[in-house]
Order: structure tokens, then sequence, then C-alpha cells
């Protein structure tokens, strides 16, 4: 496994670009498909970029905030004292390789945002601590556990299909999180990932101590100076750090979180958001404290603010050109009420190459999936969830998602490629054998 490993290594590192070049190419990629396969014009093709680009800003900064609120969750004191305990107690490479696939597992499902910066923060504890441990094996190994992230609780399809008034509820319903997320499909699924992902990863460090690549040291902290200790005696500073106002205003929205629960309100993305955010404000129990995190954040999250637009220009022109349309018309046109789950993965985790945003890609493929499945009566919820599974799936080598693990772990997005690409290969076995017996079993 570990000859394999190397092997995808080296074709990464002589043939993959940087993040931002990739949504270059696979921008010019949809405009070649458009052209060829749906009789687009060049102009057209122009068009639809253009008027797309922005289309998905509200959407972006949705994703940013969640992802935002998950980087600041996970620096808060608290979270960061579970992650030095464990930490504390790692002391082999076999250890740590499971250790951050699992944090990063169990976060992506409460909170995609949070899990992504959480495995990859503790992979980077544990890089420097643990002696022989293989740096970029182990934050590959901690991003790994995102692949969970869509049938998780901050889950965009399943959310959105649970949320009244979504676009497709005249044709599907409301779909509850019990026969989503809840499911027994689902649940099994998600068991034997988190059991046997952090095994395959384990396998897959290297055995000669010459190609280990262990982390840098951590950077020492320099010292307050003088002028910084005298604002803190200010009107100012007392009030940037005042414990009430800081854990006044997360209890604040904690309640209404609760509030809100309580009336009947559904657990939606924006609800995930807030949840996470004031948790994160009352962790952190001053506003300056919680607003350095907030700083930090920024830096996490800077490569998704400005790269989404182009993803959105992507979405426009396959979903302008009718290229999505056609791709899923093609799976539904040899589907039957049993295979269509089946087909709905493959074909979501193809359309997640060139679109890595599972919202975005829902409302122009899901309609086909789900007029597809009330035809020839197959399970909604299997279908609507193996869009999802599509997308998380191929998620594993969409550079796009990468961006905060690099962006935390100072790597390049070549260091890491050769394992997750043998990482998608083993969950596309789960996944498949998953959304297959669904199919089946669900009807």
């Amino acid at each position: 496994m570990n000859a394999i490993a190397n092997v995808f290594t080296r074709i990464v590192n002589r043939y993959m670009p940087d993040p931002m070049v990739v949504a270059i190419l696979l921008t010019a990629l949809s405009v070649v498909f458009a052209i060829a396969m749906e009789g687009s014009s060049f102009v057209d093709a122009a068009r639809y970029w253009g008027g797309g680009f922005w289309n998905l800003l509200a959407f972006t900064m949705q994703m940013t905030v969640i992802l935002l609120a998950g980087y600041i969750l996970a620096r808060t004191p608290a979270v960061d004292k579970l992650m030095d305990w464990v930490v504390m107690g790692i002391s082999t490479p076999r250890a740590a390789i499971i250790a951050a696939t699992l944090f990063g597992g169990v976060g992506s499902w409460l909170n995609w945002g949070f899990g992504l910066v959480l495995g990859t923060l503790v992979a980077q504890k544990l890089g420097r601590k643990v002696k022989g441990l293989h740096y970029p094996l182990v934050i590959a190994a901690g991003y790994s556990g995102f692949a969970v992230y869509g049938v998780g609780l901050s889950g965009s399809v399943p959310l959105l299909i649970n949320t009244p008034g979504h676009f497709l509820e005249k044709t599907i319903g409301l779909v509850p999180l019990s026969e989503t997320i809840f499911s027994p499909y689902l649940i099994v699924m998600n068991l034997v990932i988190l059991v046997t992902l952090p095994l395959f990863n384990v396998m897959l460090h290297p055995k000669k101590p010459e190609d280990v690549i262990e982390a840098k040291p951590a950077p020492e902290l320099e010292p307050k100076d003088a002028a910084a200790q005298v604002r803190e005696n200010t009107l100012a500073e007392r009030l940037n750090n005042s414990r009430i106002i800081g854990v006044g205003t997360g209890l604040f929205g904690l309640f209404y979180a609760g509030l809100y629960l309580y009336e009947g309100g559904g657990v939606t993305l924006n609800f995930v958001n807030l949840l996470f955010l004031f948790l994160g404000i009352t962790l952190f129990v001053t506003p300056s404290r919680f607003l350095g995190a907030v700083n930090e954040g920024v830096t996490v999250v800077s490569g998704i603010i400005i790269q989404y637009p182009f993803y959105a220009g992507i979405l426009a022109i396959l979903g302008g050109s009718g290229l999505i349309v056609t791709l899923s018309n093609w799976f539904v046109s040899f589907s039957s009420a049993e295979t269509l789950p089946l087909w709905s993965f493959l074909s979501a985790g193809l359309i997640n190459i060139f679109v890595p945003s599972g919202g975005g890609q829902w409302v122009i493929q899901g309609p086909v999936m789900m007029d597809a499945a009330a035809q020839l009566k197959a399970s909604i919820p299997a279908t609507a969830l193996a869009v999802q599974i599509g997308d998380q799936w191929t998620n594993m080598v969409q550079p796009f998602w990468l961006l905060p693990a690099l962006a935390i772990s100072g790597l390049k997005l070549k260091d890491l490629m050769g394992y997750m690409v043998l990482v998608l290969f083993y969950l596309g076995i789960v996944f498949l054998a998953t959304v297959t017996i669904w199919g089946y079993m669900g009807v």
C-alpha cells in the first residue's frame, strides 16, 4: 500500500498545480464541454460564466461563516485543552494517524467547518509532538474525516430538504432527518468509516525512516510589549476584555437558539452557523479573544472567498448550457428504481469535481433526480442522499476544500494529494456499497 501511495505522490508532485490554477483549468474545461457537448458558442459560455460569477455570493458567505465558525470553535480554550489532552497521551505514528482521522470525522459529522479545522489542528499538534510521524500523511488523515460531513448535522442536502419552503417541497415534500442523517443505512456507513478509515490511513505511513517528513517545531510566541500592557488599563481595553460582554453576548445567542428549537424551528444551515458562532463567543469569554481567533480564521478561509466565485461561474456554465441536466438525464436513462441512488451517487461525484458545492449542485441536479425518483418510484431519501454522498466522496481530491488544511499546516497541495487519491478509492467502495444496498432495500 505504501508503494502505491508513493507512486501517486510522485505523479501528483509532477503534474498537480495550485488550487487556484485548478479552478481556472476547470473553468476552461467547462467551456470546452459546453461548446462540444451542448452546442453552446464561446460567447454563450462567457455570458453564462460572467452572469453566474456572483450568483452564489450569499451561499459563499454562508459557507465561509460555517468554516469560520468551525475554526473559532476549534480554537476556543476548552477545545484547545481537549486537543492537548488527547495529544499528550499519544507517542506513536500509528496512534497519531488514528486520532487525527477520528477527530476530523467526528468533528465533521457535528459541523463540517468545525471538523475540517479540528482534524487539521489535531494533526498539526501531533505532527509537532510525535517523533517519526510523516507530517503530510497525518494532515491528510485529519482531512479525510471530512468524508462524512454531508451526512452529518450540517449536510447541505439533508438540511435543505428538511427545511419548510425548500424549492422541491411540492415534488418531494419535507424529508425528515430520521429518514436521511439518522437512517440505519447512514448510521452503519458512518460507523464503518470511523472504524476502518483510520486503519486504512495507518497503512499509508512510510516504512523507511528516510521517507518520513516531520513537522517543523511550533514557533515561539513573543511576549507582549509594554505599550500593549498600558493599553489594557484603558476603558476601551477593559470593555474589549470584559467577561460580562463576551459571555453575556454568547449566552444571549444560545438562548435564542434554544428558544428557536423549542418553538419548532428546524435544524438549518443558518441555525448551525448561529449555534457554533455564539458557542465560540461564549467559550472565548471576552470579545478581544474572540476577535483574535476571527483574525486568524480569516487567513484560513481567504482562499475559499476568492475561489468560490470561479466555481459559481463553472456552475453557471454547466447549468446554463444544460450540461448538468444532460449528464444527469443520461444516468437516469438506464436507471431503475433500485439503481437510481447508485447512478445519482456516481453522477454527483463527477459533477462535484467541477462544482464543489453540495447546495449549489443540488439546485440544478436535484430536480432531475427527484423527478426521476418520483417516476421510477425510487426511494426519495436514498436518491437525495446519494447525491450528497457523491459530493462528499470526490471532495477527497477536489483541491478547493483542502485549502483550509493547507493554510493551517503550511503544506502544498502536492504534499497531500497522493494520499487523498487512495482514500478516494477506499471510500468509493464503502459509499458504493451503501447507496446500492439502500437503493434495493429502501424502495
